[in-house]
């Protein structure tokens, strides 16, 4: 028998089936399909034999484009593959981009490169008490989360009206970290979408931080974050982590995942591991050729980037 996709147009029927998928993730959810499609990619929801993963177009320049698969718990083998790149040769993508949990797939021909989403992240259990959260801390940590108490800093949810200063805010951290940062449309697009929320924590009637929060399936994600320079010394972002943290463990979530912790950004790994935590290591992207010529162009252009 042949196997054949189905695909999936009914979010009811979506969200049944990937929010039991086992280690399911947000990138697989409908609310970020329908966000992908206000960029103006295609997206498939795709059933390949019980296993379900979204399928993302992503355009390149000339004309040309890959299929792109981001985190997924999807078992993938030879007949699965196969069925992917059915749908490449529909599309005439020069390759497939999958970012399987963990999975490796030099086996099915692909070879490992550098991630699109982090390969590493750290991790709360939020089925312990707030006391034990507090004790697996850094003393550090907890000492700057009771001085902005102290200080009065509060947490609130932050109004459309309020978006502008989280993204000024995001544009002065990304600057000061030299880290690249999507423009202002793109964050714009993704705060209009269900699976958002902005975080912010406010001093004396001032925005000192913001935080973009993803909630899906059982965890929270700690998606985007900005802070001034001026008053760092009020040590809101960090106050602002743990009444985040406390709301989800309030709301019933299992795990708040801090999305990522890269090396390379020595201070920002350093502020998320304080928050204690178990770190959980990816399986990475893997992309496989399919058209070895413009492949080969798109890895030359994507090096001097």
């Amino acid at each position: 028998m042949v196997m054949e996709f189905k695909e999936i147009s009914n979010k009811e029927q979506w969200d049944s089936q990937i929010g039991s998928q086992k280690m399911s993730q947000f990138l697989q959810s409908w609310e970020w399909g329908e966000f992908q499609q206000r960029l103006g990619r295609q997206i498939w929801c795709l059933d390949l034999d019980g296993d379900f993963v979204s399928v993302i177009k992503m355009n390149l320049p000339m004309g040309k484009n890959y299929l792109y698969i981001p985190r997924t718990g999807c078992n993938f083998n030879e007949a699965k593959i196969n069925l992917i790149k059915e749908l490449a040769k529909q599309e005439k993508s020069i390759f497939i981009k999958i970012e399987p949990l963990g999975q490796t797939l030099e086996n099915f021909g692909f070879k490992k490169v550098k991630p699109v989403q982090p390969a590493k992240t750290l991790m709360l259990d939020l089925s312990k008490s707030e006391e034990q959260l507090l004790a697996e801390m850094h003393q550090k940590t907890r000492y700057n989360i009771r001085l902005a108490e102290k200080k009065g800093v509060s947490l609130k949810i932050c109004s459309v009206e309020e978006f502008p200063i989280f993204y000024d805010l995001l544009v002065d951290t990304y600057r000061r970290k030299g880290k690249k940062l999507y423009g202002r449309d793109y964050f714009h697009k993704l705060y209009h979408d269900h699976l958002t929320k902005i975080y912010c924590a406010e001093y004396e009637s001032k925005i000192l931080c913001a935080n973009m929060i993803v909630f899906f399936g059982d965890t929270v994600t700690y998606l985007h974050g900005g802070s001034g320079e001026k008053d760092k010394n009020i040590m809101s972002p960090h106050l602002l982590q743990w009444e985040t943290i406390k709301k989800a463990k309030e709301l019933g979530y299992k795990y708040y995942d801090f999305w990522g912790v890269e090396d390379r950004y020595p201070g920002v790994a350093r502020f998320k591991r304080g928050f204690g935590g178990f770190e959980v290591d990816y399986a990475g992207a893997w992309d496989l050729p399919l058209n070895k010529f413009w492949y080969a162009g798109y890895k030359i252009i994507k090096s001097l980037r």
